[in-house]
């Protein structure tokens, strides 16, 4: 099994304990991407992000389904995202999970500014990354942003030479999602 699946399918059997062990979840929380490539800058999104986090734990497991973006300059835009460079037949889902390195007290209303290490994968690719996130409490729920980048080259995700200056290399990277106890 692979292991976003298992951290899932845990997280999901803890569903009738969850407020007892403070576990959070987000059912739509947004990711955005933006290519800003020389000659053309591409913007799509999605409110399909899920995730769960256990605090007590410092666990964290993110997914969206890739052929859930939005936006594009047009409809064959989007068709080359899912068809040549995301093959989202192949590759539907993308994921990070992993720790919550900083030791947060997630019941007093505060931000703050945390750093999660954890796989990173996409387009079947899974990479180890460390990414700065800005975690806001407030009331016993919280919301967690984050902007990071993410190479291509890393993923083997290839762009043809003869789109080269319209489609960049590093794509930014937005992430905005609130979370709630599944209580």
């Amino acid at each position: 099994m692979k292991p976003l699946a298992f951290v899932l399918f845990s997280f999901a059997s803890l569903g009738l304990v969850g407020t007892a062990l403070g576990v959070f979840s987000t059912k739509k929380g947004s990711v955005s991407f933006t290519s800003d490539a020389p000659l053309e800058v591409i913007k799509a999104s999605s409110d399909e992000l899920k995730g769960l986090i256990d605090p007590k734990a410092n666990t964290f497991a993110f997914t969206i389904d890739m052929t859930s973006f939005r936006g594009f300059n047009s409809p064959l835009q989007m068709e080359h995202f899912n068809e040549n460079y995301l093959e989202t037949t192949t590759y539907q889902k993308s994921s990070f999970s992993g720790k919550i390195i900083e030791e947060v007290d997630f019941t007093k209303d505060g931000t703050h500014i945390l750093r999660a290490k954890g796989k990173l994968e996409i387009h079947g690719v899974t990479t180890e990354r460390i990414i700065k996130s800005e975690v806001t409490v407030k009331d016993g729920k919280f919301r967690v942003r984050s902007n990071f980048t993410v190479l291509l080259a890393e993923h083997d995700i290839a762009i043809p030479k003869i789109v080269h200056q319209k489609v960049a290399e590093e794509i930014q990277v937005a992430v905005d999602a609130e979370f709630e106890s599944k209580g």
